[in-house]
C-alpha cells in the first residue's frame, strides 16, 4: 500500500476535539499536533484520525 500525502490545506478546517483549538502539522511523524490538548492525531493514508482514542499523548 502506498502512503497517500496529507494535505495541509485541511488544518484550516480541523480543530482538537478536545480542546476545540488549532492543530499544526508534523510532517516527520504524521501527525496532527494540539499543544492545547497535549495530544498527538495519527494521519494514516493521508487521513488524520482525530479520534480521542487513536491519539498519542505528549
Amino acid at each position: 500500500m502506498t502512503d497517500v500525502a496529507f494535505d495541509p490545506k485541511m488544518l484550516e478546517a480541523l480543530m482538537c476535539p478536545v480542546t476545540q483549538t488549532r492543530l499544526s502539522y508534523d510532517a516527520a511523524k504524521q501527525e496532527l499536533v494540539s499543544e492545547v490538548g497535549k495530544l498527538a492525531f495519527p494521519i494514516r493514508n493521508g487521513i488524520p484520525v482525530m479520534l480521542v482514542d487513536e491519539a498519542r499523548q505528549l
